[in-house]
C-alpha cells in the first residue's frame, strides 16, 4: 500500500484528502505546517507528498527544498498559488506537479495513480534505487553519491549526469541525446547543491 504524506493548513482540505485518499486505498497521514511536515517526512517512509505552499512556520517552497535534500520522492504542490512565477517557483524546486486549488479530486487522484505508475516501470526496469560502478555509489532515491565511502556533492545536473554515465558505463552520448535525457524536463532548473 503506498503511502502519501499530505500537507496543508486547512482542516477541510485535510479531511478531504484523507478521505479521498483512503478510499483510493492509499495510507494517508498529514501535517498542518512546515515544521511538523518536516518532522514526519524524517520519521516515516513516504511513497508521495501532496504539499500546500501557504503554510505556517516554513512555506512549501522550503519544505520542498529540504526533501530534496534528502529524497527524490514525488512531490505535488497543491496551492491557490496559480501565477506563472510560482508555478515555476514550485517546478524549479524540482516538484513532480503541480495542481491548483479549486482542485478537482478525481482529476488529483488520476495524477497520483499516473505518477505511481511511472514509478513502478522504473522500478522494475531499475531494480534498485542504487548504482555503483567500481569506488562510486550513487543512490537515486537520498540523492547522494559516495567515492571511496566519502560524501561528493553535486548539483542536480551533475547528479542526473552522473546517473546517465553509471548506468551505461562506455556509452557514447551526442549532446541532443544528453540533453533529451537530463535536461528536456526542466530546462529552466537553476543548479542546486545536492547535500
Amino acid at each position: 500500500m503506498y503511502k502519501i504524506l499530505a500537507v496543508d493548513d486547512e482542516e477541510e482540505i485535510r479531511e478531504l484528502l484523507i478521505n479521498y485518499l483512503t478510499d483510493a486505498g492509499y495510507e494517508v497521514m498529514t501535517a498542518a505546517n512546515g515544521v511538523d511536515a518536516v518532522a514526519a517526512f524524517d520519521e516515516g517512509q513516504f511513497d508521495l507528498v501532496i504539499l500546500d505552499i501557504m503554510l505556517p512556520d516554513i512555506d512549501g517552497f522550503g519544505v520542498c527544498q529540504l526533501m530534496r535534500k534528502k529524497s527524490a520522492v514525488p512531490i505535488i504542490f497543491l496551492s491557490a498559488m496559480d501565477g506563472e512565477e510560482q508555478l515555476v517557483k514550485g517546478y524549479d524546486c524540482l516538484a513532480d506537479d503541480y495542481v491548483t486549488k479549486r482542485f478537482s479530486m478525481p482529476i488529483l487522484l488520476r495524477k497520483i495513480a499516473a505518477i505511481f505508475r511511472r514509478n513502478d516501470t522504473t522500478d522494475r526496469k531499475d531494480d534498485s534505487q542504487q548504482i555503483t560502478y567500481k569506488e562510486l555509489l550513487i543512490d537515486r532515491e537520498l540523492m547522494e553519491v559516495t567515492v571511496n565511502g566519502r560524501k561528493v556533492n553535486l548539483t542536480v545536473r551533475e547528479f542526473n549526469l552522473l546517473c546517465l554515465f553509471a548506468e551505461h558505463p562506455g556509452h557514447v552520448y551526442s549532446r541532443e541525446m544528453i540533453i533529451d535525457s537530463v535536461w528536456s524536463y526542466n530546462d529552466a532548473v537553476e543548479d542546486r547543491v545536492v547535500d
